[in-house]
């Protein structure tokens, strides 16, 4: 009869239990309901509700890994004491701990998929706001999904007035993203322009866009900027648009001007690539060079060990960073350059990534310098893109030495366009926009667009 009690009272307590992490479950859903319907749609504008969600996801995280851990420590413990027969009567205190544990992460692991979903679900850019608060009328801040080529990508686009110039930021990388940094540093070019920001295929929100980043090509991405390019013309009623490329994202825009002039009112190309191939050897011998000036045996053996690019190995990528993180961190250093020292977390903390986009800013940026990279090795502007029929506008840093300045200079001087400007910013490095953001938008404003303006035509 007293066993019969006892049991009855273990099953009681079991019942319970599960009881209180039913009720733990349904109450986080509720909040989370209430947060979303109710309160999230006056935070939005503020970016309070960034922080929120920011902080919800960190706990979450947190609290699944530390469940992990004490799972593992109690699975052990279990173990330990079941080799131990005169304490076996204690598996059961364990073995009741662990089911515990296991049910906290199971809900934990629960709540962080419906983070993850809800996350991309809930993804925006902010309002563009007057100075009483209120939403500027007739202003855009969208993120849209567009099918370009029968792929899914996304792209954001701000400006104060739909009736400005369009013009389109390529990203770096390849495979980089800049939603959030560009409407943070270049927030002034949407008073003169309607800025759309895209996520090329493989990289950030349109990591998805490839079924594998092996298939990643140049004619791919000029296609999807062409096909992108076309859509936004059509959906804002214009002749042509502006675009604006730096690093990766300048050869990209030289592509496409070349290929498709009659779009386009000007290409600006800063950080401007040429020769990626002779472009990674002069970074290696730079940093050789460095590095033996500074005695820094260990990375004199670990550049002489894997010899000069170029590389074409799956993981190419481990290579390049051995010297291409010494040269962004040689321009951090560098007292010449303006706000040299940039937060990537902030960048990825934007709202316009959801959890796993910003697992993605990460992933996409890997997988596309390892697979598409190594393709651009053949392109030389100096031998394939002598003639552009498009004005040309080039942004430079005076300190870059990530895409050297005399390839860029190289290129300028050869190259035939309806009329050029190489313009060079004294206090940059590879970054303009972001070194000297005031100056970048003031050039795009005062010289190219009063240079190029008279041509722009709304249907």
């Amino acid at each position: 009869m007293e066993a019969g009690v006892k049991e009855n009272t273990n099953k009681q307590k079991r019942n319970y239990c599960i009881r209180k992490w039913i009720y733990v479950f349904i109450s986080a859903i509720i909040t989370i309901t209430i947060y979303i319907a109710l309160i999230r749609p006056h935070l939005t504008n503020t970016m309070i509700a960034v922080k929120i969600e920011l902080a919800i996801a960190g706990v979450l995280i947190i609290a699944f890994i530390i469940s992990i851990i004490i799972i593992l420590i109690t699975l052990i413990f279990t173990a330990v004491t079941a080799l131990r027969k005169k304490k076996r009567y204690r598996i059961k205190i364990w073995g009741a701990r662990l089911k515990k544990q296991t049910i906290f992460l199971l809900i934990t692991t629960v709540l962080i998929g419906l983070a993850t979903v809800g996350s991309q679900q809930l993804v925006y850019t902010p309002a563009i706001l007057g100075a009483d608060g209120k939403v500027i009328p007739n202003s855009i801040a969208k993120l849209e999904k567009v099918n370009i080529n029968g792929k899914n990508e996304w792209i954001s686009i701000r400006g104060k007035s739909t009736d400005k110039p369009l013009l389109l930021f390529l990203a770096g990388g390849p495979g980089g993203t800049q939603m959030a940094a560009t409407r943070d540093k270049l927030k002034d070019l949407e008073e003169h322009f309607i800025v759309v920001n895209w996520d090329q295929p493989g990289s950030g929100k349109s990591y998805n866009a490839v079924s594998s980043h092996t298939e990643l090509s140049t004619e791919r991405y000029v296609s999807d900027a062409y096909e992108l390019t076309k859509y936004l013309c059509k959906k804002f009623n214009k002749d042509k648009i502006y675009v604006v490329g730096e690093s990766w994202g300048s050869a990209l825009g030289i592509l496409l001007a070349q290929k498709h002039p009659e779009l386009f009112y000007a290409f600006i190309g800063t950080g401007q690539m040429v020769d990626f191939k002779e472009t990674e050897k002069l970074d290696y011998n730079f940093v050789l060079k460095l590095a033996k000036e500074r005695n820094d045996n260990k990375l004199i053996k670990k550049l002489e060990t894997q010899g000069p690019p170029p590389y074409y190995e799956e993981n190419a990528l481990m290579k390049q960073k051995n010297y291409l993180m010494y040269i962004t961190n040689y321009m951090v250093k560098n007292p010449a350059i303006s706000n040299s020292n940039y937060n990537t977390f902030s960048d990825i903390a934007g709202p316009e990534y959801g959890l796993y986009d910003k697992v993605n800013y990460f992933r996409g940026l890997v997988k596309s310098m390892n697979n598409f990279y190594p393709k651009l090795y053949d392109v030389d502007f100096r031998k394939q893109a002598k003639k552009i029929d498009v004005p040309v506008y080039f942004f430079e840093g005076r300190h870059d030495v990530n895409a050297p300045t005399e390839l860029a200079e190289e290129y300028y001087n050869l190259l035939n366009a309806p009329s050029k400007k190489n313009i060079w910013f004294e206090h940059s490095g590879h970054d303009v926009w972001r070194n000297e953001p005031e100056k970048f938008i003031d050039t795009l404003v005062n010289i190219v667009l009063k240079e190029t303006g008279n041509k722009v035509v709304v249907r």
